[in-house]
């Protein structure tokens, strides 16, 4: 398993989600986007549609009829025995809270005032074998890989 983790210093993770979700697709994959709040759920899905200006990403909210069709589901839950119903390996947390999955590829997006949490994180999956971690920050407009 792989774990991207991303410091929100500039941007919100509504406005990071449609990067990596047009990057997930591009590769052939689908996604999951988690958030414990409702309301973060609902600006996502609007920026999925509207925020990137060459295209839009088809969403929906589990619990629909046609998750099985959505290239990216966004719930509020995601457990390591029920794979998403959309078939994705690809898992954002965008409000910054570590969850038990069994996705391939994690995207752990968490702002300033989740650091202390993010590094526990970090620390806990050094200790796992087969994961890689990754860690990415904000440099103006572009997400630079660093310490």
């Amino acid at each position: 398993m792989r774990v991207d983790f991303y410091q929100l210093s500039k941007d919100p993770a509504e406005w990071v989600v449609p990067l990596i979700a047009r990057n997930t697709l591009g590769a052939g994959e689908r996604l999951v986007v988690v958030s414990e709040y409702e309301d973060q759920l609902d600006r996502i899905g609007q920026a999925l549609w509207t925020r990137l200006a060459d295209s839009f990403l088809a969403n929906g909210r589990a619990g629909g009829p046609h998750d099985a069709r959505q290239p990216i589901l966004l719930d509020t839950t995601v457990s390591r025995e029920a794979p998403p119903a959309n078939g994705a390996r690809f898992l954002a947390l965008a409000d910054g809270g570590w969850r038990e999955s069994a996705a391939e590829r994690v995207f752990l997006l968490f702002p300033p005032e989740r650091i202390d949490e993010a590094r526990a994180t970090w620390r806990l999956l050094g200790q796992r074998e087969g994961v890689e971690r990754k860690y990415w920050r904000q440099d103006g407009a572009r997400w630079r890989e660093g310490p």
